[in-house]
């Protein structure tokens, strides 16, 4: 899962439109996850106060997520099972960390690392923003040399001209999609 925090969610101080229903699609697919052993991840911005990825600083973006603040934490609708790996980034006050895999796990090691490490092979994600740090994580994840399936119930991006482009780019450098849906009237 791809930063879904709260500075990203309605109310938040950079929200994406939808990100409601990417909460709620995200939950199904962990629910459909339980008890299968499979590893977790969340990624999460984690920026220091100062960072010239903030309009403040000279960067395109307003301050958000700032590390230990609440709008930093993950969205409390979000399910995520108490073995989750959080991979923090965005850490480097010089760079964006856009990407999942320009973070660490809470022992500092690489995501990438902590990947091969579990001999994992094929990635699933979800989250937010399609058209930036999603975008961004799939595509490292594809050069990396996995495969990637995006579940497309389960992103919203910033812009719709930027999501339905870096879609197309992900599609286009091999990544598959994949969605459970909307749940039935019978099942929650």
């Amino acid at each position: 899962m791809v930063d879904v925090q709260n500075d990203f969610c309605a109310g938040g101080a950079l929200a994406v439109e939808n990100s409601a229903r990417v909460v709620s699609a995200l939950n199904r697919y962990l629910a459909n996850l339980a008890g299968s052993g499979a590893a977790i991840y969340a990624s999460r911005d984690w920026h220091p106060r100062q960072s010239s990825h903030f309009q403040a600083y000279g960067g395109q973006w307003p301050t958000h997520c700032v590390e230990a603040t609440v709008g930093a934490a993950f969205h409390p609708d979000l399910r995520l099972p108490p073995d989750t790996i959080v991979i923090s980034k965005g850490m480097d006050p010089a760079k964006a960390g856009y990407s999942a895999f320009d973070g660490t796990t809470p022992d500092g090691r690489p995501l990438l690392a902590d990947l091969r490490q579990r001999q994992i092979d094929h990635v699933y994600v979800g989250g937010l923003a399609t058209d930036y740090c999603v975008r961004h994580s799939v595509l490292d994840a594809l050069s990396a040399g996995f495969q990637v399936t995006v579940l497309e119930d389960a992103i919203a991006g910033v812009d719709p001209q930027g999501s339905a482009d870096a879609l197309a780019e992900m599609r286009q450098n091999g990544a598959a999609f994949a969605t459970l849906g909307e749940p039935s009237p019978e099942r929650p």
